[in-house]
């Protein structure tokens, strides 16, 4: 059975993409079979594995609207050592097209059933605002990764989110929870960053992950060359780390309290 996580933070700029292709490249190379899922517009968890948005034949798009199943739209990103479902412009016409469809919010869940057997982990690349994309992320999954920075205004966005995690619990997907919070682009010599990463183990206990993700300038040229940093730059500080947290990933899906 595939474990279905979203990577999801309704703040932007706080690494949600760079978080996905990393931690997919890093189960990837940890043994795992995992497929990528880009439910953003903008398509760039697509072209960060190396995939070019422009070029999809299909894609979530057309699966979202029933035109393509999950098998026929996903790709092999074969340096990237994963699978992509890919998104490109005609993902943002999803979210009208959507609303009159029977099980709109379901859409996503109902699709990658099909392909339960076929990997592993399922990571979900959403857009920051709470749209109805974002939605279908959320009622797919089993459980959502944080990625957020260790800075004030985090934590504010942090309550909004853990809100909306409520409602979709609530009303759409009793599964859904909060895996955990990761923390990113993290620099030990700031003060500020170690308070607040002091507060959210206080706060939110073990939902905080051990691995930590350091501010490191390989991550960030990654994607210009479109691939994930821990492909890119395997030896990078930043690579290393997120190898480190998909080993801590795979070990907490064993856990029975994972279930």
């Amino acid at each position: 059975m595939a474990r279905i996580f979203c990577v999801a933070n309704q703040k932007g700029g706080v690494g949600k993409t760079t978080t996905t292709v990393n931690l997919a490249a890093g189960l990837a190379k940890v043994g795992q079979r995992v497929l990528m899922v880009d439910l953003d517009p903008q398509g760039n968890a697509t072209m960060g594995s190396g995939v070019d948005k422009r070029e999809l034949r299909l894609s979530v798009y057309d699966v979202l609207l029933g035109a393509a199943e999950v098998r026929e739209a996903a790709l092999a990103a074969e340096r990237a050592g994963y699978a992509v479902l890919g998104a490109n412009r005609e993902l943002s016409g999803a979210e009208v097209e959507l609303v009159g469809l029977p099980q709109r919010e379901k859409r996503l869940k109902a699709a990658l059933a099909a392909v339960d057997a076929d990997y592993d982990f399922v990571l979900i690349d959403c857009p920051p605002s709470l749209s109805l994309l974002t939605l279908n992320g959320l009622c797919a999954a089993h459980g959502v990764i944080v990625p957020m920075q260790c800075e004030y205004f985090a934590l504010e966005g942090l309550t909004d989110l853990v809100n909306t995690i409520k409602q979709v619990h609530a009303n759409l997907n009793p599964e859904l929870k909060i895996i955990g919070l990761l923390r990113v682009m993290f620099d030990p010599r700031i003060t500020l960053q170690q308070q607040v990463s002091e507060q959210l183990k206080a706060h939110f206990g073990a939902k905080v992950f051990d691995t930590v993700i350091p501010r490191n300038v390989r991550l960030a040229e990654a994607p210009s060359y479109g691939l994930p940093g821990v492909v890119f730059d395997p030896s990078a500080r930043g690579s290393l780390a997120f190898v480190e947290f998909a080993r801590e990933m795979v070990a907490r899906a064993q856990r029975p309290d994972f279930q």
